[in-house]
């Protein structure tokens, strides 16, 4: 049994400014080809990493093409995408003439390219057009597509990610590999179905481990017990992404009913859009939510600066809650991470124990707000590698570039080069800092650095800051998205 594998991965926000190239795909989250996929990704949390996990337990093999993950950024350029998925169809070619019997894809679900508005439905379609008619694929996705009938009608099943934090990559990587083995085998007939909701699903309500969200994914794992149900993905979709098909979405593979699983998907689907006011609530700003923190009293108060989430394509330089810092005079805080290129070089060039003035952030766009003037002390140095301990990517290796941990007063800031949200504690240590020992911690993160920070207790608030990726939806200039919950009332839904 050979069954083929890659992809191309990337959360495309339309609003960020500058494209995506090829250098980001290479420079990125991940990137391999061929064998290289083995030597980087076996054993890591990644759907590939399940992929190569499921092809020992079942004892075929996996032939890894080309797989590319860049960081979220703008819209890809179109030249760049044709380079990319061509070489990874030139490669599928060249395996069909040795026969093939199915094909893995690892994508994200919220891609888009110039000119092409489902990205993710336009590489399926197009491996599709390869391998026919006959040839299974399975598809696995982020929780956060905005998914289309396109690549739905041209994959045989698409399983998206059930946790965030997202921990079950590699695990949404294995049942994948189960499902097209049995596909393969004659033993079920995956066929599936699409429910799209015309809604913005806030960060705050999408934290799978707690309320509300944990009722639907109890109700989900129930339904994909039933007879004839083979899996069952929620999406909460992908905001930031001015396109016709942004928003939630259900999908429903069933074995061999398409009605089935039509009827199943429209009942997920109902569950979700009658209970809309549950899925969405305004954040608190980041005073609010400091005020808030301080009269329960349990610490650290951490602050959520989602509407800058690196993790989501935003610049990472915002500066509203490090000016709040400083002007509260706020003892034991920290700051991660703010990218600035321009001051870790700065603090490079001084030295540890150098004191310099420092225009911190507020470079990439007005939004932003305007840098922070301090006199800051270099604390430590590093060229940003560093291995990331989990559980999200657990196992594979970080590079945020030049950085530097600065000190102002009482108020700690990590500064770095390259764009990444802080995942766990394991950069923030390599660089000698204590996060317990600290009393306000904030995150350019939306909800991923759960997965390596709840730990520590205290008080989560996810704040409503300046930067380009608000959760005020209504702040953002889309063209051609279609009326959406909350902003517009929905009519004919239900």
């Amino acid at each position: 049994m050979r069954i083929a594998t890659g992809g191309v991965l990337h959360e495309t926000s339309t609003f960020a400014a500058g494209k995506t190239v090829v250098r980001d795909f290479e420079t990125g989250i991940g990137f391999a080809r061929g064998a290289e996929l083995f030597e980087k990704y076996r054993g890591a949390n990644f759907c590939c990493g399940g992929f190569i996990d499921g092809a020992a337990k079942h004892g075929f093999e996996l032939i890894p093409l080309l797989w590319a993950f860049a960081f979220p950024s703008g819209i890809i350029e179109r030249a760049s995408y044709d380079e990319l998925k061509n070489e990874f169809l030139d490669g599928l070619r060249r395996e069909m003439v040795k026969g093939l019997d199915g094909v893995l894809l690892d994508l994200h679900g919220a891609m888009v390219v110039e000119g092409i508005d489902d990205g993710d439905g336009d590489f399926i379609a197009s491996v599709r057009e390869v391998v026919g008619p006959k040839c299974p694929i399975v598809v696995t996705t982020d929780l956060h597509g905005n998914h289309a009938p396109l690549r739905v009608a041209a994959a045989d099943a698409i399983i998206g990610y059930d946790t965030y934090p997202h921990i079950d990559m590699a695990e949404r990587g294995r049942e994948a590999a189960d499902l097209i083995v049995r596909t393969i085998q004659g033993e079920v007939r995956p066929v599936s179905a699409l429910r799209q909701l015309p809604m913005f699903w806030s960060a705050a309500c999408q934290v799978t481990a707690h309320p509300p969200i944990d009722e639907l994914f109890r109700l989900i794992y129930d339904i994909e017990k039933r007879p004839g149900i083979l899996s069952a993905t929620i999406s909460t979709g992908f905001p930031w992404a001015d396109i016709t098909d942004v928003g939630a979405a259900v999908i429903v593979v069933a074995d061999g009913d398409r009605v089935l699983a039509q009827q199943t998907a429209d009942e997920i689907g109902d569950w979700i859009w009658t209970r809309r006011e549950r899925w969405y609530k305004t954040p608190p700003t980041v005073c609010e939510a400091i005020a808030e923190g301080q009269n329960v009293g349990r610490f650290p108060i951490m602050l959520a600066d989602m509407a800058d989430n690196t993790g989501g394509g935003a610049p990472g330089d915002s500066t509203e809650v490090l000016r709040t810092f400083v002007e509260q005079d706020l003892p034991d805080a920290l700051v991660l991470y703010l990218v600035d290129v321009d001051v870790a070089k700065q603090a490079h060039a001084a030295g540890i124990g150098a004191k310099f003035h420092a225009q911190l952030g507020g470079k990439s766009d007005p939004i932003q707000g305007p840098p922070v003037a301090l006199d800051v002390e270099v604390i430590a140095l590093s060229d940003g590698r560093f291995r990331y301990d989990g559980p999200m990517y657990a196992g594979t290796n970080g590079n945020l570039g030049l950085c530097a941990w600065l000190r102002y007063r009482g108020i700690n800031i990590v500064v770095v080069s390259v764009r990444m949200q802080p995942l766990d504690q394991a950069f923030a240590r390599s660089l000698g800092i204590d996060c317990s020992a600290m009393k306000y911690i904030s995150v350019k993160s939306a909800v991923h650095f759960r997965s390596g920070f709840e730990q520590l207790g205290g008080q989560i608030f996810n704040i409503n800051a300046a930067g380009i990726h608000s959760h005020d939806f209504s702040l953002l200039k889309y063209q051609r998205r279609r009326p959406m919950y909350p902003l517009e009332a929905i009519v004919g839904c239900d």
